[in-house]
């Protein structure tokens, strides 16, 4: 197995971004039906199968890279920025789209920010501060949010369950709790 194929796979994952945002915004004609009488645009479809694909990326790398003992600083530097890439830029454009609050998005790239900044003081320091299970679960909780809302809320919409905004909330409580964690952890990178 190539020894770079989970990096290889996590920059796959970063090309895919540019074209997501463009069928996102990019208006074709046409809509598709889900689930009966459900319509949705043609272009935020085919955008949400980018995103889709984009999202079993960042599962798949890190899965080979454990699996075939593949990890390597590089992947462990990459592979966050690359969530944080897919997420912010589909949050951020999801604000345009009227489907999400500003604040909602401030909120999330602050963390962002912050947890990136605290990862460079730890690299200046020789350490390198890998994903926890807590910011691997929200990445989880935000690519499941953003695949409901702009799917508009598939099935759970037939029975009136507002599921895209449940998991929208969840994903802004771990938002917090995994970036206090961080900080919690690498205090050290202070002293």
């Amino acid at each position: 197995m190539d020894r770079h194929l989970p990096n290889k796979i996590t920059i796959l994952r970063i090309i895919l971004i540019p074209i997501f945002i463009f069928l996102l915004l990019y208006n074709f004609s046409g809509e598709i039906v889900l689930l009966g009488s459900r319509k949705i645009d043609t272009n935020i479809f085919m955008a949400t199968i980018i995103f889709i694909i984009a999202a079993i990326t960042d599962f798949l790398d890190g899965y080979l890279a454990r699996k075939y003992n593949l990890v390597t600083n590089i992947g462990k530097f990459l592979d966050p920025l690359a969530d944080k890439l897919l997420v912010c830029s589909a949050f951020i454009v999801m604000i345009e789209l009227n489907l999400i609050p500003s604040w909602f998005v401030v909120c999330v790239i602050t963390r962002e920010f912050a947890v990136t900044g605290l990862r460079m003081l730890a690299l200046e320091q020789g350490e390198v501060i890998a994903a926890g299970i807590l910011g691997k679960l929200k990445t989880v909780m935000q690519l499941l949010a953003i695949i409901f809302i702009l799917l508009g809320n598939p099935i759970f919409n037939y029975y009136s369950i507002p599921f895209d905004r449940i998991v929208l909330w969840l994903s802004l409580i771990l938002t917090i709790i995994s970036g206090l964690e961080y900080f919690k952890n690498a205090i050290y990178v202070f002293k």
